[in-house]
């Protein structure tokens, strides 16, 4: 993070369980749980939507004086990353060893910050049984044919993440990996918390019996035992706000009181050829054979950043090409010895970025900058360097 003059500017944002534009961390620190990938593929533009949105938040804090706990899981061990691991005959280990790297790769390429923590699921399966131990202690787990299973009454605020009426909750949690159909279930929605050992599939030795845990759990382990409850941001795609989030905020309440987050802050879905871009369809466009066939990885992040964060968007050639467009733009400019002043421009896009992480605003405070140096020049030695600068710290590109 280069340095830049003193920024008094707080972060609004729309907060999904609020429903509305919410102050976020205003304090002098700041803590994030932003939810990882599960290592079964390559990084592609949707994932680096989030990531990306999620480092302009995290760059904004830093930027703007504030001291910042970040901290990200990788789910290393789903079912999905089984599957694909049997499917291709090899071990699932070394698929997700392989793809966390790729995925760490591309992220350092975009220029996306590192978080605090990094931590895989399976560096935390003791803790998470220890987790759904004390669920069990407090009567909020019941067993299903040897498997553990969270009851969503015991969260007296369950339902305040998503505010979804009961029967889509059903119908999502079919839809994102849960089993409303399964026989035994107090409730249709009950996610599992520890699931007994299956042929073929690894487990582990715990109090609770060999096995492993659920998806929810092992987030909301992670995040309360690395920043605790009551942090000011959970982050990740739309698509986890239920059950994911929603699973994770009732968890932790049962575990450790409310709230489990203090706010919650979502990435939009990225669509290619008409279809949101997902592993299922197999319409995606991978970052590293984006870097593999000459794009900048500057382009691919100033693409993205073009894009409002409240929007779905599609990934389109024309995207791109007016992101490169515009990277070679700024760097012509920002390469001369002298320019305008830069002050009031910084000003503007830090406040750009304050003001609902309109990143489209703050690009447009640059290219604004950028013609005027174009049309008029300018006599200040320090106009292009701090412009340089606050383009790197806050938009994290060079």
């Amino acid at each position: 993070m280069p340095p830049l003059p003193p920024l008094d500017v707080d972060l609004v944002a729309y907060d999904t369980a609020a429903g509305a534009l919410t102050p976020i961390a205003a304090g002098r620190e700041a803590r994030m749980y932003v939810c990882g990938i599960t290592p079964y593929d390559a990084t592609h533009i949707g994932h680096a939507a989030t990531y990306v949105l999620f480092d302009t938040i995290h760059r904004f804090w830093r930027a703007t004086g504030r001291a910042v706990t970040y901290v990200q899981n990788v789910t290393d061990i789903d079912d999905p990353l089984l599957e694909r691991a049997a499917r291709d005959g090899v071990d699932w280990q070394q698929l997700a060893a392989f793809e966390i790297q790729r995925f760490r790769d591309d992220m350092v390429a975009l220029r996306v910050l590192p978080p605090t923590h990094l931590v895989g699921a399976v560096e935390t399966v003791g803790d998470a049984a220890a987790r759904v131990a004390q669920l069990r202690e407090v009567g909020a787990a019941y067993e299903v044919d040897g498997d553990l299973y969270f009851a969503v009454s015991a969260a007296a605020r369950f339902g305040s993440v998503s505010h979804l009426p009961e029967a889509d909750m059903i119908a999502i949690s079919a839809e994102r990996g849960g089993d409303p159909d399964r026989p035994g279930k107090a409730n249709p929605v009950d996610p599992l918390l520890w699931q007994a050992p299956e042929e073929g599939h690894p487990s582990w030795d715990s109090p609770l019996g060999p096995g492993r845990p659920g998806w929810h759990i092992e987030c909301a382990t992670i995040a309360l035992n690395l920043l605790g409850p009551g942090f000011d941001l959970q982050g990740g795609g739309r698509d986890l706000v239920f059950p994911h989030h929603e699973m994770s905020a009732a968890q932790g309440e049962v575990l450790e009181g409310w709230p489990f987050a203090r706010h919650y802050v979502h990435a939009p879905m990225v669509s290619y050829d008409g279809e949101k871009m997902s592993k299922s369809l197999g319409n995606l466009v991978f970052i590293s054979q984006l870097r593999e066939s000459g794009v900048d990885p500057m382009a691919v992040r100033l693409a993205i950043l073009a894009q409002s964060y409240r929007e779905d968007w599609p990934w389109t050639p024309d995207v791109l090409a007016a992101a490169e467009k515009r990277l070679e733009s700024w760097r012509g400019a920002l390469s001369q010895p002298t320019g305008p002043s830069s002050v009031n421009a910084v000003e503007a896009l830090a406040q750009a970025l304050g003001s609902d992480l309109d990143t489209p605003a703050a690009l447009e405070v640059v290219d604004a900058w950028v013609e005027e140096q174009r049309l008029r020049g300018g006599d200040d030695p320090g106009g292009p360097g701090l412009m340089s600068r606050a383009i790197d710290a806050f938009l994290g590109v060079a």
